[in-house]
């Protein structure tokens, strides 16, 4: 869980690393030599944006027009010659001292593409995971992200630096995937919703982690060698990881389960058990896994029959509209228009009540229940956020902060249920499956961000993420309950509960016609 709390910087680095600094058209002329203030001297050559609120980023005239500082003046702006950045940009460093945009001068690049490095994985993974395991796909990733990710804080050009974070989401998401399963397959039962909730705290500790970094060192290669440098410690203490006993059985290395197992019942105090625990009994608690471990299974076996259809189609629906509402609200805190530093510090408390919440919904109400909830709350605050007006930031930026808690307590649940609702032997499978759907939607999120949309459409962005989350909201009660009951094996189990089940206690799972 330890590596949680700089996964969050990973997924949200953007918002300091590659933030857009206050800037506008560097001039030619020195303003002391006209004994002007700064203010006065920059009114004379640039004029403001469209909004009337800031200095335009990409335009200066193409004469100082020493009119406009005359008190009330009535010069029609519109019809003065402006002309390009033709000196390239001054850059306000008050809030950032240097970022991918001031150093590489990219002002005009979308957030769509630096998110797009950030957060994209390689499915590649997947079959990793199939060949080495778990433990020693996440191990690699630990020193993967290392490496890569101080590379980037060392990048000479913006290229090089793109290549390095690209790469380095195929770490992050080899880190939390792997985690992931390590965690439901270790975890009894009983005890799978307290960890899995607790361990998002990880995470949600870490978005405040990432704001303070940020603030106290103000510097892009600093602040992305700060956040990958630990890796290395977490890469030297992950060696005592123990590989999931189910996947040690399925891959024939049924030895090494048992003294996995004999292991784990030493540490909690119960050796007794490693006398009772014999290869025997391990190979009949686990029959139906170990005889469906002679098959191969594919992404295929995702789609092919009813059950995992369902399951698979519903939760590709969930899995993208969360990713895509989340990191819509969380990757663009500068249209909050305060100080980034605490909106983030903000974003990221919201989460304690609100994963509190989703804990005891899980505990009580059950995974289905859970998963809608957050959706729908999501969605209606995302929708109340269009009727505020723009002047109202305080009141926009509290209801965007409870929409962020509510995506964020379903991404909680979602991981947890995807865990559960798939059988283990194509369970990594599936959830790399789903987290890409995940990626995709996080990559598409800052589309709907994009100036000129914004300013056509003011409202689109939070209408598309409302209705995200409604249709997933949708899709998530058709889903199969999950509380208390243990992990399906096979795919024949799960095909199996869809059967035996009653419709009124797992709607959206019911036999054909």
């Amino acid at each position: 869980s330890l590596p949680g709390l700089l996964m969050a910087s990973q997924n949200l680095l953007n918002n300091f690393v590659s933030g857009i600094p206050e800037h506008h058209c560097s001039l030619s002329a020195n303003h002391t030599l006209f004994n002007l203030s700064q203010y006065q001297f920059i009114k004379a050559f640039i004029p403001m944006d469209p909004s009337g609120m800031r200095l335009d980023r990409c335009k200066r005239y193409v004469e100082p027009q020493w009119q406009l500082l005359v008190p009330n003046n009535t010069a029609n702006v519109s019809q003065l010659q402006t002309e390009g950045c033709l000196d390239g940009w001054t850059f306000d460093n008050s809030e950032f001292h240097a970022t991918t945009v001031s150093e590489f001068l990219f002002s005009n690049v979308p957030n769509m593409f630096l998110c797009f490095i950030t957060v994209f994985p390689l499915t590649g993974i997947w079959k990793a995971v199939l060949v080495f395991g778990r433990r020693s796909v996440l191990i690699w990733s630990y020193l993967q992200l290392g490496i890569l990710g101080c590379s980037s804080a060392l990048s000479p050009t913006y290229s090089a630096y793109c290549v390095f974070r690209f790469l380095s989401g195929m770490a992050v998401s080899g880190i939390i995937l792997n985690a992931v399963s390590l965690k439901v397959e270790w975890i009894p039962t009983k005890e799978r919703t307290l960890v899995g909730t607790l361990t998002s705290f990880f995470f949600t500790f870490g978005q405040m982690i990432l704001a303070g970094l940020a603030y106290w060192l103000r510097d892009w290669r600093k602040l992305q060698l700060i956040v990958c440098a630990p890796m290395f410690l977490f890469f030297s203490y992950s060696w005592w990881y123990v590989e999931s006993a189910r996947w040690l059985v399925l891959n024939r290395r049924s030895e090494e389960a048992l003294k996995s197992l004999h292991r784990v019942a030493r540490i909690n105090g119960k050796p007794e058990v490693v006398d009772k625990l014999t290869l025997e009994v391990l190979h009949s608690h686990m029959n139906k896994e170990i005889q469906s471990s002679h098959s191969t299974f594919t992404a295929y076996d995702l789609l092919r029959t009813r059950g995992m259809r369902r399951i698979s189609i519903c939760l590709v629906a969930v899995w993208f509209s969360t990713s895509f509402a989340y990191y819509g609200l969380a990757m663009d805190l500068q249209k909050f228009r305060g100080d980034i530093y605490q909106i983030q510090i903000i974003f990221g408390a919201v989460d304690f009540p609100a994963k509190l919440m989703a804990l005891g919904m899980l505990t009580y109400l059950g995974r289905r229940v859970s998963q809608a909830t957050c959706l729908f709350l999501s969605a209606l605050i995302i929708f109340a956020n269009i009727f505020v007006p723009t002047e109202m930031q305080t009141m926009r930026t509290a209801l965007a902060c409870l929409g962020k808690g509510f995506t964020s307590a379903s991404f909680t649940t979602v991981y947890l249920y995807t865990g559960e609702l798939y059988p283990t032997v194509i369970r990594q499978t599936g959830m790399g499956f789903v987290s890409t759907m995940a990626r995709v939607g996080s990559m598409a999120a800052p589309a709907v961000l994009m100036d000129y949309i914004s300013q056509v459409f003011p409202s689109l962005p939070n209408v598309v993420y409302g209705g995200a989350a409604v249709l997933a909201g949708c899709f998530a009660c058709f889903l199969p309950e999950t509380l208390n009951m243990p992990l399906p094996y096979t795919i024949e189990d799960v095909e199996e509960r869809c059967k035996t089940l009653k419709p009124q206690l797992l709607p959206g799972c019911f036999t054909a016609p």
